[in-house]
C-alpha cells in the first residue's frame, strides 16, 4: 500500500512573478486589484495587493484562486455550467464556502498538469480575468 504520492505544485518564483505580472498590467490599465497564487491544494503561495485596492477583494482574489485550482476551470465558466445543470446544483454549488462563480479566476497548468490557481479581483470580472492572464503569460503558460 503506497502512503503518500508526488503532487506538483506552483514554485514560490513563478507564484512572486505571476502576481508582479498581474500588478504590472492592471496598473497600465488603471486598476487597483487584489492578487492572489495558491497551490494545487488551494494553499496561498502569494498574495498582492496594490494600495487603494478594495479589502473586501482580498478574500475574493485568494477565493478565485482556490476555486480554479480545486476544479481546474477558469471561475467564469461556472456561469455557463450552472445554467445546463439540476436546480439543486445550480443553487447549491454557490453557496459552498469560498467558492467564487464569475470571472477573475484561472487554473494554472503546466504540462497537462494542474499546479495552482490565480485569482484577481479589483476590477470588472473582464479586467480581472485579462489581469491573470497577464500574470500566467508572464511565468510562460495560459489555460
Amino acid at each position: 500500500m503506497k502512503l503518500s504520492a508526488p503532487q506538483d505544485v506552483v514554485h514560490w518564483e513563478a507564484a512572486a512573478a505571476a502576481v508582479a505580472a498581474a500588478a504590472r498590467w492592471a496598473e497600465e490599465a488603471g486598476i487597483k486589484v487584489n492578487i492572489a497564487v495558491v497551490d494545487a491544494g488551494g494553499n496561498l503561495a502569494a498574495f498582492l495587493r496594490m494600495p487603494g485596492a478594495f479589502l473586501h477583494s482580498i478574500d475574493i482574489a485568494i477565493d478565485k484562486a482556490y476555486t480554479a485550482a480545486g476544479f481546474g476551470l477558469p471561475t467564469a465558466a461556472w456561469t455557463e455550467t450552472l445554467a445546463t445543470d439540476s436546480p439543486a446544483v445550480r443553487h447549491g454549488i454557490p453557496m459552498r464556502p469560498r467558492m467564487v462563480c464569475f470571472g477573475g479566476g484561472l487554473p494554472i497548468r503546466h504540462e497537462g498538469r494542474l499546479i495552482g490557481g490565480i485569482g484577481v479581483s479589483g476590477g470588472s470580472e473582464l479586467e480581472d480575468e485579462t489581469c491573470a492572464r497577464a500574470g500566467l503569460s508572464a511565468i510562460g503558460l495560459d489555460i
